[in-house]
């Protein structure tokens, strides 16, 4: 196991490092927002810091459907859900059929989406079978690229539930991370850090890692650690506390507030520094 950076509190992030940081990156449940909501002041340190001229790119494993109406009204470049499979931004262009400005981006071709999904059903009935007290979180019709079992957003399971049904994902061939309130399951390379570089890409043209120094990253839980491992700014908010005997990768600072509070400190840290 890789040695684990100490937990720094947020004012010990250098400021000419905050100075120099022109995009964020930032996961949503838990995060971004406090009992299944945004929080006035997470909304509002978005806009600060679009309005400042920064990208602002929230990453999460909520399904497309989920984060179309968040992608549609609040200030963000995109967004990219499933755990990087598939973005959604606002379209320069005027949409041709007049429905909708929303603009979706997929890493897999429309064949492989099909036949994956097709696949992913027939794993996720392995798990509620198997697993006692499973159940498909709430938010699975609007998935188009991955599964989703609640843990602790509307039900509870246990730590040896949630570990088996991982075990069940990745005997199946299946990606798996755990969220703070869902245990995700895909067929694919992607994952949060391959969807950073890939909307960098897609979206600005431009080299992620080439300028990762300049991003940071804030996140909450142990489905965020491969950001907190790449990215040289990271920041857990406060609550990330109920994970830290579970991480491998930490992040490298830590708020004072927990979730939507502690991301509005991060964004006034920046903006402040």
């Amino acid at each position: 196991m890789p040695p684990l950076f100490p937990l720094l509190p947020l004012a010990d992030w250098p400021v000419a490092a905050r100075r120099g940081i022109f995009g964020v990156f930032t996961d949503i449940d838990d995060t971004l927002t406090t009992d299944g909501a945004i929080t006035p002041d997470a909304l509002a340190a978005l806009a600060a810091l679009k309005a400042a001229g920064l990208h602002v790119i929230p990453i999460t494993g909520r399904p497309v459907g989920w984060s179309e109406p968040f992608a549609a009204t609040w200030p963000v470049d995109a967004i990219v859900a499933e755990n990087g499979a598939v973005s959604i931004e606002i379209g320069t262009q005027p949409p041709s059929n007049g429905n909708s400005l929303l603009h979706k981006r997929y890493q897999q071709d429309t064949a492989t989406r099909q036949a994956n999904h097709a696949r992913m059903q027939q794993v996720a009935q392995r798990v509620l079978r198997e697993v006692p007290g499973a159940t498909l979180a709430q938010d699975s019709p609007g998935r188009e690229t991955d599964i989703a079992i609640d843990h602790s957003e509307f039900t509870h399971l246990p730590p040896d539930a949630i570990a088996q049904a991982v075990r069940i994902l990745q005997a199946e061939g299946m990606n798996a991370t755990v969220s703070s309130i869902h245990i995700n399951g895909w067929f694919g390379a992607h994952h949060k850090l391959a969807g950073a570089r890939w909307i960098v890409r897609e979206r600005f043209g431009r080299d992620l890692d080439a300028e990762i120094d300049r991003w940071v990253y804030v996140g909450d839980s142990t489905n965020d650690q491969l950001m907190f491992e790449h990215f040289p700014h990271s920041v857990g908010v406060a609550n990330i506390r109920r994970f830290l005997p579970e991480l491998t990768h930490r992040p490298r600072y830590i708020t004072q507030g927990e979730r939507g509070a502690g991301f509005a400190e991060v964004a006034r840290a920046i903006l402040g520094g």
